[in-house]
């Protein structure tokens, strides 16, 4: 199903006057129609050196708030591309840079690309996100697309850095894990751009079963999310927030991997996913591993990060 009108809804307000909901600005309607001009990229402090690249805090504004995250500049003198890694969910509490993203940014790095992981808003030393567990939810692709936007400023910020290669903005890629796999999905489709993306993983499932299936996870089993959600299905069609319903937008080339032994995102997430796409006619090329867990794990990832350096290569003429 895929909505090509936008109708914004209404309801009348305690004093009689008619206001558009505050979430409608995200049905992916909406959030297509959006103007994503982006902003200044801010280098900071150097955060980790390695024998190929040095890894450094960033920033950048979404919508007016401050986010940071994790880049890798690599050690090379020619232009070189870039690519955006998105994490999966990640305890607020346990969370630090690069967790969910850093050994693939190394290798990716360690292979002559620029790479940018956001921490998202209420991570790393970013401000804080909605309040509203479901905006909080939105606000991740307003995020992407406001980096995807900043790119234009990449080089401006790798000025401060002595030597840095510049990067290829005209060469984007994504590379996208779990929950980061559903983000980086719902990006593609609402930017309609040709980022080659990689996908481990990838949560591809409709909104709000999405989020549902994990509730068994959360310490009261959910009981709060529940009730956010029901609120929010008073009010909203649940249709125009459900990325699988415009994955006909997506023009960007995909490569998929899942393992057999994933406990977090079922196989046959994945292998639907897969059909749907290919009968969208998008480039999809999909890979499974038999005894690999989420994270690709014991006996996948080396051949993965492989198979994703090869389709990079090939996609972005490195």
């Amino acid at each position: 199903m895929v909505y090509d009108v936008f109708v914004p809804k209404k309801f009348l307000s305690p004093v009689g006057i008619d206001q558009e909901k505050p979430l409608e600005k995200y049905t992916f309607t909406a959030l297509k129609k959006r103007t994503y001009k982006g902003g200044q990229i801010t280098i900071g402090k150097v955060y980790k050196t390695a024998d190929a690249f040095t890894s450094y805090i960033f920033s950048f504004v979404s919508d007016g708030k401050k986010v940071s995250g994790l880049m890798n500049v690599p050690y090379v003198s020619s232009s070189v591309p870039i690519i955006i890694l998105v994490r999966g969910f990640v305890d607020k509490k346990m969370y630090a840079p690069g967790v969910g993203t850093a050994r693939v940014g190394e290798a990716l790095a360690s292979n002559g690309y620029i790479t940018l992981a956001p921490d998202f808003l209420g991570y790393g030393t970013s401000d804080k996100p909605s309040f509203d567990p479901v905006e909080e939810r939105f606000q991740t692709y307003t995020t992407m697309l406001n980096l995807l936007a900043s790119l234009n400023n990449l080089n401006q910020a790798l000025s401060v850095i002595k030597d840095s290669p510049p990067a290829n903005t005209e060469k984007v890629g994504i590379w996208g894990h779990s929950n980061g796999g559903h983000i980086s999905l719902s990006v593609l489709a609402l930017s309609g751009q040709q980022f080659p993306t990689v996908l481990w993983a990838p949560v591809s499932k409709p909104f709000p079963y999405s989020i549902l299936y994990y509730t068994d996870d959360i310490t009261d089993h959910g009981k709060a999310l529940r009730k956010e959600v029901a609120n929010f299905e008073k009010d909203y069609d649940i249709e125009e927030y459900s990325p699988p319903n415009f994955y006909a937008w997506i023009h960007a080339p995909i490569q998929l991997h899942q393992g057999m032994q994933d406990e977090a995102v079922p196989v046959s997430w994945s292998d639907n996913l897969y059909q749907q796409l290919k009968k969208l006619g998008i480039s999809i090329e999909y890979f499974t591993y038999s005894g690999a867990d989420h994270n690709l794990m014991p006996d996948g990832w080396g051949i993965a990060v492989a198979r994703m350096l090869a389709f990079f290569q090939k996609e972005l003429n490195q």
